[in-house]
């Protein structure tokens, strides 16, 4: 094998598995085993026209749910040339209905079926998702939205009447979006493809030669999991803090340095000590003013000897708007990033200054993001992603990057992205004690999100009437008498 890597992999066709004269069932079965047979672990999900072939695996996942090794056992033997077929769910073929390569066609996938295959792939370790025809309703298309692995699709024999016919066309997109890598079963498909949705089509298979499609697929498996990043770490600097305390720490905030936000810093730190966070970073829009203002504030009350509180540790942070990709943070900053530049261009200033690159709400499609083609091309030089943010109005945002973070391998963070006050801390996490940018990046590896409900809607509004519901004059007073109450509180501490 050429990468030297056994991969666990489930294939996902959108025919009933008794349809073996069904040729992209028949082309599904000698993939599988082929990829058995050199040591892979396989899963085939597959609708069934049987109820004696779904009861038969609904029995073994409640046998396997119950078991020492959870679902995962269900990959148990499947590495011999004998791939598992797990049927997820019966379905019945439309009358008459075909699909324009005269396969036949079901009906609107049965909602067991799409709960099947969302527990399954929740609860199995697999290296790889690959969808067959993922095109809505159907099998592969659920798979395509409920899978936390690596994700292939192969385009068969797609046909103009079925892509112009294709209902959900902007979900479909979107779902096609969490692609990794596409395959074509030939020129004329790849280009077809193409038209309808772009991207890049790697074409295998045309030959019928079905050993070395095998040996290509396996190329692109152990190609896409090298881009992975490395689980564990360091093991030197894990040890090293193994012994720290445990802090709570919030990876994203804002001061009144943003253009769109009215918290002073002596608020803002006053807040984070009332709500017994160790470490904050600030992270203002194209500016780091207010992150060097929080770190000499913090440095004078952590200097301090009466002061009862714990110390705040302040990590300077700017959350980058680049030219056309979305934003970016970079974290342990000593220097201002001018906004507009290229994500690349970005990316590499945080890196000259020895900061980490950490993604904010990667898939808000609210807010100016990257999109999932700009993060594939920058992977190996992000160092963290948000995969929760309290501001995101759309939960399954939230989910899409937890997704993309996991099959990547990518350290998880997560912050409050705090415009008022009252959001800070809203969500935390809880980590070793940690000096400089590897220390953190290392304790972050191991750390625990917490999160606790909160009202959107009431932080928004909070927001809304701090800043532009409230003039210029009026905010200033406010400012000065929100910074007196907090130095107020800092004193009496102190006492």
């Amino acid at each position: 094998m050429a990468f030297g890597e056994r991969f666990s992999i489930a294939h996902v066709t959108p025919y009933p598995w008794e349809a073996q004269e069904n040729a992209l069932n028949v082309h599904v079965r000698e993939l599988a085993e082929g990829l058995s047979r050199r040591g892979h672990r396989l899963l085939v999900l597959a609708p069934s026209r049987s109820q004696e072939r779904v009861g038969g695996t609904r029995r073994a996942v409640r046998a396997a749910r119950v078991g020492t090794g959870g679902l995962d056992a269900l990959l148990a033997g499947t590495d011999g040339g004998e791939p598992r077929v797990l049927a997820v769910g019966e379905v019945l073929d439309v009358p008459g209905g075909e699909d324009g390569a005269g396969r036949r066609r079901t009906r609107a996938l049965p909602i067991d079926v799409a709960r099947t295959i969302e527990e399954l792939l929740s609860g199995i370790t697999l290296d790889f998702v690959h969808v067959h025809e993922p095109f809505a309703p159907s099998a592969p298309n659920a798979a395509l939205r409920h899978s936390r692995a690596l994700n292939v699709a192969s385009f068969h024999e797609p046909s103009e009447r079925l892509l112009l016919a294709l209902m959900a066309r902007r979900f479909v997109e979107t779902f096609f979006g969490r692609l990794d890598a596409r395959i074509a079963g030939s020129e004329k498909a790849a280009e077809l493809m193409r038209r309808h949705f772009a991207g890049d089509y790697r074409v295998l298979g045309g030959d019928g030669e079905r050993e070395r499609e095998v040996e290509e697929l396996e190329e692109i498996y152990g190609e896409l999991a090298a881009r992975r990043h490395e689980r564990r770490g360091d093991a030197g600097l894990r040890r090293r803090l193994a012994g720290r305390g445990l802090i709570d720490v919030d990876l994203h905030m804002h001061t009144d340095h943003s253009y769109d936000c009215a918290t002073p810093v002596e608020v803002l730190l006053a807040s984070a000590r009332e709500r017994g966070l160790g470490a904050i970073a600030v992270t203002d829009h194209n500016e780091i003013s207010g992150a060097l203002e929080a770190v000499k504030q913090a440095q004078r009350l952590a200097g301090d000897p009466a002061d009862g509180s714990p110390p705040v540790k302040v990590i300077v942070g700017e959350e980058v708007k680049t030219a056309e990709q979305g934003e970016v943070i970079g974290l342990f900053l000593k220097e201002k990033i001018p906004r507009g530049m290229s994500l690349g261009e970005t990316i590499a200033e945080i890196r000259r200054q020895g900061g980490l690159v950490y993604v904010p709400h990667p898939f808000d499609r609210l807010h100016s993001v990257p999109d999932y083609e700009h993060l594939l091309a920058v992977l190996e030089e992000v160092d963290a992603i948000e995969v929760f943010n309290p501001r995101v109005a759309i939960s399954s945002f939230n989910e899409e990057a937890q997704r993309f973070a996991e099959k990547y391998r990518i350290v998880a963070g997560a912050g409050s992205d705090s415009h008022v006050a009252q959001g800070l801390g809203s969500v935390r996490i809880r980590m070793r004690d940690f000096e400089g940018p590897a220390e953190f990046l290392q304790s972050l590896r191991d750390a625990e999100i917490l999160t606790r409900p909160t009202s959107l809607i009431y932080v928004q509004a909070l927001k809304f009437l701090q800043t532009r519901a409230t003039p210029p004059a009026a905010r200033r007073a406010s400012r000065a008498r929100r910074v007196r109450r907090a130095l107020g509180g800092s004193r009496r501490a102190r006492k």
